[in-house]
């Protein structure tokens, strides 16, 4: 009996040493290195192409101070506008000190160098996708002139226009200006392109009937919708928006393969090290999936979009697609 007692212990003790062995040693292959868990060692700057108070900036800044408890660093944002955030996508594209990032948005990343071959930067090659901080639809808004009752009554109405409507747009080569393209070519319309300064300018347009359609983002049309001054036809996302619960999509008045949202995302340049990005994927990640920052978020325009850095690669070239198809079939150019 002691024998096989002796004998129970000896092996009792010899399976928890090989089990604390084989844990250290798992523990050795899946610890990231001393130098890549140290990251970030200093400020992160992220660098927002727009204005104080600009969409991206607020949402920007929504998640600015959650970032900096996990990071347990600052997180700085520095607001540098310029050519449409492009400004920006340069700086961030040449930087080498591994804590500067940008806060982009979809044209920074997707279709620049579409629009202006001198652009000194290549959105597929100079940046390393982080994630999506947001997303958001865009509004097919009508004048408060259409006739119908329903958005296909109000499409037919848009249609009927002929080459005599107009379409307004905050610029050549904006999203807007892009988009409209796009659901011209799904949908028969004809209505030709009125650049303004600014979407506010393109809203004035539209209620004073200089145009008679637009795309608009939701925080901005909804009060109009709401006031009956102008109509919308419904919302370019794949399926109803939270931003904009009560409108139907395009898709429900039959407008077909002009599914288009605007987004904002952080994206690192090139050569950051791939720890680095995981790190502040999964910091990004967490902060948005908290229902006070995508409370936050919802409040400046935009539905929280927690993802993967593949995620975003993945729509960036979804995107890069299909308004890059546009471009070209218009031969629309811009030097922003």
């Amino acid at each position: 009996m002691t024998i096989t007692k002796r004998r129970l212990l000896e092996g009792g003790a010899a399976a928890v040493a090989a089990s604390v062995l084989a844990k250290a040693s798992w523990a050795q292959r899946t610890a990231p290195a001393a130098s890549e868990a140290a990251w970030p060692t200093k400020p992160v700057r992220i660098l927002v192409g727009f204005p104080a108070g600009a969409s991206p900036d607020l949402a920007t800044r929504a998640i600015a101070e959650p970032l900096s408890k996990i990071l347990r660093q600052p997180v700085v944002v520095e607001n540098k506008p310029g050519a449409s955030g492009n400004t920006v996508a340069d700086l961030v594209a040449k930087a080498t000190d591994d804590h500067t990032i940008g806060a982009l948005i979809n044209g920074n990343l997707t279709i620049a160098k579409l629009l202006n071959p001198a652009l000194p930067f290549d959105p597929e090659k100079d940046f390393a996708p982080v994630g999506l901080i947001g997303t958001a639809p865009l509004v097919f808004a009508v004048s408060g002139n259409a006739t119908g009752k329903t958005s296909a009554d109000q499409l037919l109405w848009v249609r009927n226009l002929g080459s005599g409507g107009k379409y307004g747009t905050p610029g050549v080569g904006t999203v807007g200006h892009l988009g409209m393209e796009l659901i011209k070519s799904r949908a028969a319309i004809t209505a030709q392109h009125k650049p303004y300064t600014g979407n506010p300018q393109v809203i004035a347009g539209l209620l004073a009937n200089e145009i008679q359609l637009a795309l608009l983002p939701p925080g901005l049309a909804l009060p109009h919708i709401k006031s009956g001054k102008i109509k919308a036809i419904g919302v370019t996302s794949p399926e109803r928006s939270p931003l904009a619960g009560e409108l139907p999509t395009i898709r429900d008045a039959d407008v077909r393969g002009a599914d288009l949202e605007i987004w904002t995302a952080l994206a690192a340049p090139a050569g950051m090290k791939p720890a680095a990005i995981a790190r502040l994927n999964a910091a990004l990640v967490e902060v948005i999936s908290t229902p006070d920052v995508a409370q936050a978020l919802l409040k400046t325009g935009w539905q929280a979009q927690p993802g993967s850095p593949d995620t975003l690669a993945k729509r960036m070239r979804a995107d890069t697609t299909r308004l890059g198809g546009v471009i070209i079939m218009k031969g629309i150019h811009s030097e922003g």
